[in-house]
């Protein structure tokens, strides 16, 4: 056996795959630009790490749940306020992530906070960072089963294990005390642990509306905003989709607030 191919076998038995793909044709290179070791060994050693990063992002950008598509390419922020596009630069590169700190978006329906974090979720996958993306009623859902299991604790021993969950639409999540109880556990399990992002519809005074207590609400209210970043899409930001919508009917966008 030449010594080409055991030095394959033994990029494959240390579990360097790339390493061992792409080392005769480095050899090749490295001959004919007349390499020095070093560089030789570095630019191997460079192939794996890099392969491995793009693996590890495509296993992360699997398990995030995230829509395909929703991403900083795809959103208009010249829509938005200064103000708040001055943040997004520093929410694409997750630096609230080591802070633990959570991002808040407030807004009617179709303003663009669901878009707005399903991209930040996508920047952080990007980066390196486990992320799941979920619709709120999914999540009580999922850990309301596992309760009833007697599994709520594995439950969220797993759902702690992702740097960030985005939770989509709390807004619309109109709890029974259990569900609403579950709900809580979770918010204050990653409460100064772990990062959330959260969209609604409703602000802070109607979130009554999906704690029912005034105690736990208030309680709710505190986690969350505590080392928060919060952006609030203004009244005067219109729905995306109304937009799309009166482009490919060619007729007049209705004012906001005449929409039910």
């Amino acid at each position: 056996m030449s010594a080409k191919e055991m030095v394959r076998l033994h990029c494959k038995a240390l579990r360097l795959p790339t390493m061992a793909t792409v080392l005769e044709e480095s050899m090749v290179r490295a001959e004919r630009d007349n390499w020095p070791l070093d560089v030789f060994l570095s630019h191997l050693l460079e192939q794996e790490v890099e392969a491995r990063r793009l693996r590890r992002i495509s296993r992360l950008r699997t398990l995030s749940k995230l829509p395909p598509g929703k991403t900083f390419a795809a959103f208009d922020d010249s829509r938005l306020p200064l103000r708040i596009r001055r943040q997004l630069p520093h929410l694409q590169e997750g630096a609230f992530v080591n802070r633990t700190q959570n991002v808040l978006c407030f807004g009617l329906p179709g303003t663009g906070k669901s878009h707005l974090a399903a991209a930040i979720g996508h920047s952080l996958v990007e980066n390196g960072r486990s992320v799941l993306f979920v619709p709120t009623f999914k999540l009580v859902g999922r850990l309301l089963h596992a309760k009833r299991e007697y599994e709520l604790e594995r439950e969220l021993r797993r759902l702690d294990k992702f740097e960030v969950v985005i939770l989509d639409d709390i807004g619309y999540v109109q709890q029974s005390r259990e569900e609403m109880e579950v709900l809580f556990t979770f918010l204050s399990e990653r409460y100064e642990r772990r990062s959330l992002v959260i969209t609604s519809n409703l602000v802070f005074s109607e979130w009554d509306k999906i704690f029912k207590d005034p105690l736990t609400t208030a309680a709710a209210i505190d986690r969350v905003v505590h080392h928060s970043i919060i952006i609030e899409f203004g009244r005067d930001i219109k729905s995306m989709r109304m937009e799309e919508a009166a482009k490919q009917s060619q007729q007049p966008l209705p004012a906001l607030e005449n929409v039910g």
